[in-house]
């Protein structure tokens, strides 16, 4: 396995060495498997998923669905090859109404679900949890914000009752038509502690690309529905057999494997793809981090007509609470009354 970092040249490479069996959370790990023309990413999220899951009392299954989302929007704002934003935004009519996951290069993060919350109790009474279930139909929508004055990017896909890898997989297929495969996978830890044991949230997630020097390896079949007369013959176009081999030692990875701290990024890249070789790059960090602050709420409510302050008065203060970090900010009114 080699390690290089991103900036320099494949010349410049250093041998080949064994895998670093040190595990790291909260770390984006990209790779190469230069003979079969993939490229990818590994994440493993462990202190910063938990932060973000345990400030707020979202029921469990609710946790793990905004935890996948977390970790797919990781692996997707982390190629930004700049410094923006990556919004992923779930809408359906499920029991979660809408999942936010707010990605600032090179890996800052903040998330937050809103949910019907009878809803979501008969749904668990009813077995009714998996993401689908959750979700229901609707929408999920991939936001690209480059920064002030530039254009925004925005994909969206159909959400119909299947998973979030479901959704990624039909967005790269429809929208970017890149050959992709990507997996998730959350849980709770319980670990033993002075005061009994302690549950934590851990994730991790990998995204495998194809990406061929000559774009005519990346063919595939016309998408249904097409604009072939009817009665016409389906051109029978095989997968690269690269691709074909990707995909399938990607779909040996176990759940347990992409959340294990005891299983390195670079132990499990090395299981999968030590024949074909296997090149990591240098890790970017993952922190949890809002970007709410008292002079922000106090300039944003400053924004809002006296009117409507005085509406939002209650017990002689007004208090917001931060949807994302859950954080609560109390003023009295004379300290966001415009002067005069």
């Amino acid at each position: 396995m080699n390690q290089i970092d991103p900036q320099m040249g494949p010349q410049m490479a250093p041998p080949a060495r064994a895998p670093d069996d040190r595990s790291m959370d909260d770390a984006i790990l990209p790779f190469a498997v230069e003979s079969l023309d993939l490229r990818g990413r590994v994440v493993r999220l462990g202190p910063a998923l938990d932060a973000m899951l345990s400030a707020h009392d979202y029921p469990e299954p609710v946790s793990k669905l905004l935890g996948e989302a977390v970790v797919l929007t990781v692996l997707l704002g982390s190629s930004l090859k700049f410094d923006g934003r990556f919004i992923l935004q779930t809408q359906s009519d499920g029991p979660v109404r809408m999942l936010v996951v707010d990605f600032v290069s090179p890996g800052r993060l903040r998330a937050c679900a809103r949910i019907d919350a009878g809803a979501i109790a008969r749904a668990i009474a009813d077995g009714r949890v998996t993401a689908g279930d959750l979700l229901g139909r609707g929408h999920l929508a991939m936001t690209i914000d480059q920064g002030a004055g530039m254009n925004r990017y925005q994909g969206l896909v159909a959400l119909e009752g299947g998973s979030l890898e479901d959704a990624a997989h039909e967005y790269f297929l429809r929208s970017e038509q890149i050959p992709t495969r990507v997996r998730l996978a959350v849980a709770e830890e319980y670990n033993a502690s002075v005061s009994g044991p302690r549950r934590s949230w851990r994730a991790g997630g990998m995204l495998l690309q194809f990406l061929p020097h000559k774009p005519e390896r990346m063919r595939g079949p016309d998408l249904d529905p097409g604009d072939a007369p009817e009665g016409a013959a389906v051109h029978d176009l095989p997968e690269d057999e690269a691709w074909v081999t990707g995909r399938s030692l990607a779909a040996t990875v176990e759940d347990i494997e992409l959340i294990d701290p005891q299983v390195s990024g670079e132990r499990l890249l090395y299981r999968l793809f030590h024949e074909h070789g296997v090149r990591v790059f240098r890790p970017v960090d993952v922190v949890a981090q809002c970007s709410c602050s008292r002079d922000s709420v106090s300039a944003m409510l400053k924004s809002f007509s006296q009117d409507d302050r005085d509406h939002m008065v209650e017990d002689g203060v007004i208090s917001v609470t931060c949807e994302f970090c859950n954080a609560n900010y109390r003023f009295d009114p004379v300290e966001v009354r415009e002067p005069g």
